[in-house]
């Protein structure tokens, strides 16, 4: 919503200046060059990307549209959900959650949350880690390597599209000279003729340009910088899942697992101690709390 509301606000100020100028609207209108402009970017976009990576992009801008989805209330019930499992691991044993890290969609404690469940890379990564735990005969640092690897090779997946969009960002305002030659070299084949028509083709060109860095600035890079920031989000996420994981791997108890993954949490969405403590326990069975 508030990538929308940007957008609106850019368009919006920069028109809305131009009409307090006494500019005319129907100048700005060239579809000529902004054919030339967005037809060339994403012809470029075509050429250096490969299909996975162009279908990432486009679910990453959309993502966009709808907002950070890690809030305190997503941390809450993250927290809640790990504080309910590793309870059942601390009473049954790992062999107990078994089916629930094989079959998660069948999981009685994952199917009561939806948002992790359709979050696949958070749900591989916590059921990995406690597959290979249930297999046995991993280190608790060896297990900690593997959960940065994982959390590596997500993340580097996670800004191939931003970087790919952030490329195009920076192409645009030479995209916006190219269509500015274009305009420029149709208004040398028009001297001689009426003063109107030069300097419509001037001013077509101009628009060119225009174009160009406002795309730039105003539009694709921002979302671009969208898109990285909510890749950086899901991997500080991930790392709170592996910080309450290695730690509970380690010994401690459930409690105080959890504790360590809330304060691994970033500022922004970090719940203080009694919001936690009441969430978890509030939400546990009475047999696993008293545990």
């Amino acid at each position: 919503m508030f990538a929308i509301l940007g957008i609106l606000a850019v368009f919006g100020a920069v028109i809305g200046g131009f009409l307090m100028e006494k500019g005319h609207l129907a100048v700005l209108a060239q579809p000529a060059e902004l054919l030339i402009i967005a037809g060339a970017a994403t012809g470029t976009l075509l050429v250096a990307n490969p299909l996975r990576i162009l279908k990432a992009i486009l679910a990453g801008v959309l993502g966009t549209l709808k907002g950070s989805p890690f809030t305190k209330e997503r941390y809450l019930s993250a927290l809640r959900m790990m504080y309910e499992f590793l309870n059942k691991v601390r009473k049954e044993g790992l062999l107990a959650v078994e089916m629930d890290v094989e079959k998660p969609a069948e999981s009685a404690i994952f199917k009561k949350y939806p948002e992790f469940l359709g979050d696949h890379h958070a749900l591989e990564f916590v059921c990995d880690t406690l597959r290979t735990a249930i297999t046995g005969g991993v280190e608790p640092f060896d297990m900690d390597q593997m959960m940065e690897l994982d959390m590596e090779v997500h993340h580097h997946a996670a800004v191939q599209p931003v970087d790919a969009l952030t490329t195009v960002a920076d192409s645009l305002p030479g995209l916006g000279i190219v269509a500015a030659v274009l305009g420029v070299v149709i208004t040398m084949g028009s001297l001689g003729g009426p003063p109107e028509e030069i300097g419509k083709h001037v001013a077509a060109a101009l628009v060119g340009t225009f174009l160009g860095i406002l795309l730039c600035y105003g539009v694709v890079g921002p979302l671009s910088s969208n898109m990285r920031k909510a890749a950086d989000e899901h991997n500080e996420y991930l790392h709170v899942l592996r910080v309450l994981l290695l730690a509970f791997l380690k010994g401690a108890a459930p409690l105080i697992a959890i504790e360590m993954g809330r304060r691994a949490i970033p500022a922004y969405a970090r719940p203080s101690f009694d919001e936690m403590e009441k969430n978890c326990k509030g939400h546990a069975p009475a047999a696993a709390a008293a545990a």
